[in-house]
């Protein structure tokens, strides 16, 4: 791990130092856990009483920072990414995978494989699948016929890649995940469901991230589409034909149904369900478990079951919490006007 010194350090992310420029850095670590010689960063006020207690060498700050600390410091114009490009300083990423393909690989005569790919124990790569340079594919992963994988993408273990499915560049998927499975067609029929076949594809942008085990379905016909720099926790699922704009993030356990669309720029919180055929605009936000019964126009934040405007939602919940109050009220006040009826 490299030793830098402060103003090393605010010079290759951006910052301007204050206090001591020479003092060394020999790594990073949260502000409650930091030790000396080490770097922390303070992103979010609510934590600034920790940083008077925390054994950190130096900390990175937003230049918006009321309260600067006392200890030298860097000034930045966004602390949280600031801090991660120091952590990068310090921990570069690490290939796990040596390049080759590994003997107990299936490989397919009409594959091709890129440059200095790295191809794990027991994967199968079916007839015409062409993976681009720098992949690296773990044990036991499976992508059928047909598939287009780009340049330095790295699947983890037990990835499976259905037919003719494209991934764009970098991409990121976590074990388990899968990428073009049938998507949940059926129509019914004298008391029967009838399958719907499924013969659209998944088609998968640049710089995306999909965490484990999540399900993304193939379209009914054409394309279920995930733009590039999406970013999808672990459990998600999207259902056949639904398109992802381009830089939205959906948390652990969201699911969007069939044909939903979903603006850029999205953010979408834990165990949110989004019916199908609805449009989610650009920039909207989405707490977590929220229930979307109804298209949400650009830049909404919207939260509850049915989803309503944030603030309308939260004035009927705190409604909602006197509620019991409201009763023993009405009740008297039903008592009283009996009494008045009577006299």
């Amino acid at each position: 791990m490299p030793a830098l010194t402060l103003a090393e350090i605010a010079d290759k992310i951006g910052g301007e130092v204050v206090g001591d420029g020479n003092l060394i850095i020999t790594g990073t670590a949260e502000i409650d856990k930091a030790a000396d010689g080490e770097i922390t960063f303070l992103a979010n006020s609510k934590y600034r009483p920790y940083l008077d207690n925390s054994q950190a060498s130096a900390v990175i700050i937003d230049g918006q920072t009321s309260d600067p600390p006392a200890i030298p410091h860097i000034v930045t114009k966004d602390a949280y990414f600031a801090f991660l490009q120091t952590f990068m300083l310090y921990y570069e990423p690490v290939r796990i995978l040596p390049i080759g393909i590994h003997p107990s690989a299936v490989i397919e005569e009409s594959a091709v494989i890129g440059k200095d790919a790295a191809i794990g124990a027991n994967v199968y790569i079916g007839p015409n699948v062409r993976i681009g340079d720098r992949c690296q594919i773990f044990p036991n992963c499976v992508i059928l016929n047909d598939c287009e994988i780009g340049d330095d993408c790295l699947f983890y273990p037990l990835v499976s890649i259905r037919e003719r499915c494209r991934i764009g560049d970098r991409a990121i998927i976590h074990n388990g995940a899968v990428i073009g499975s049938d998507g949940f067609g059926f129509a019914p029929y004298q008391g029967k469901f009838h399958k719907i076949p499924q013969v659209g594809v998944v088609v998968i942008g640049d710089d995306v991230e999909i965490g484990a085990n999540v399900t993304i379905d193939r379209a009914t016909m054409g394309e279920t589409v995930v733009k590039s720099g999406v970013k999808l926790d672990n459990l998600v699922h999207l259902a056949h034909n639904v398109v992802v704009g381009e830089n939205s993030v959906f948390a652990g356990q969201a699911g969007v149904a069939g044909s939903g669309r979903i603006g850029k720029n999205v953010m979408v919180g834990g165990q949110v369900a989004i019916v199908g055929h609805l449009t989610v605009g650009d920039g909207v936000r989405i707490a977590g478990k929220s229930g979307i019964t109804k298209s949400i126009p650009d830049g909404e934040t919207v939260y509850g079951v049915p989803a309503r405007p944030i603030g309308r939602a939260k004035r009927i919940e705190a409604a909602m919490a006197n509620l019991p109050e409201m009763q023993k009220r009405i009740r008297a006040l039903e008592k009283k006007l009996e009494k008045l009826g009577e006299e």
